[in-house]
């Protein structure tokens, strides 16, 4: 039934808003970070734990270290959109969808065709050098010779353009996140477990009556979601029959 009301409520509406987490892309073989099974809960033996190592200090004075772990537990360039992205991309084309905004950093969103993403933690797609901030593409990261990938222009460092612990969201893609939620007629969050600020305080800005929450596990919205389901993201989002992977 609440899948049912979902597609209802996405046939009368046409300023909708999705915000999304990890969970979005788990289904396409990325782990997430907190469940039992995701990145913060497991271990490589290192020295370090995964939140230190994913810190703006760690990277600049263990840049080895930091691109060991990256390379081999952040990166997922073969991952491909799964039912989910497809249908969203296919919302935004009937112009229903206004925005996507994500807490990933996969790229998945407009590898399925979306185009207007707001990527809140950054993308591993962009990469630049801290010294001369020349532009350095993923593959260039993955194929460098060293561990620690340099720049072509002036062999400077390259920094991949994800937001790090300690360093600090994008003021303007965060008022751009709030304009949308707070215009939508509808807002759909999935995958995230609403528990990392700020982007998790972002859905307070939501006024309507359309507030649908998708995720696995509980969160601390459940209870002012007027839709609320449990289960796969990807499954409920192939159900609408709004788009189909490729």
């Amino acid at each position: 039934m609440s899948a049912e009301r979902l597609r209802q409520m996405i046939d009368r509406s046409d300023h909708i808003v999705f915000f999304g987490g990890a969970g979005t892309s788990t289904e396409s073989g990325i782990p997430d970070f907190r469940s039992a099974d995701g990145l913060y809960n497991t271990s490589d033996g290192g020295a370090y734990a995964p939140e230190e190592i994913l810190s703006r200090d760690f990277f600049y004075r263990h840049p080895e270290e930091f691109y060991r772990f990256y390379k081999t537990r952040m990166l997922y360039p073969d991952a491909a959109p799964n039912a989910a992205h497809y249908a969203l991309a296919e919302l935004e084309r009937q112009g229903r969808l206004k925005a996507v905004i994500t807490q990933n950093i996969d790229g998945l969103h407009q590898k399925a065709g979306s185009r207007n993403v707001l990527e809140l933690h950054g993308s591993v797609l962009r990469n630049y050098c801290i010294d001369c901030r020349e532009p350095h593409t993923l593959a260039e990261v993955i194929g460098s010779a060293e561990t620690v990938p340099k720049c072509r222009a002036c062999g400077g460092i390259v920094k991949p353009d994800v937001v790090l612990y300690q360093e600090s969201l994008d003021t303007d893609l965060l008022e751009r996140a709030v304009r949308y939620i707070a215009q939508a007629d509808m807002l759909i969050v999935a995958g995230t477990s609403l528990t990392v600020q700020p982007a998790a305080g972002l859905i307070r800005y939501y006024r309507g009556d359309r507030f649908v929450l998708l995720n696995r596990g509980e969160t601390p919205a459940d209870r002012w979601a007027d839709v609320l389901i449990r289960g796969s993201i990807a499954e409920v989002f192939a159900g609408l029959g709004l788009g189909r992977e490729e």
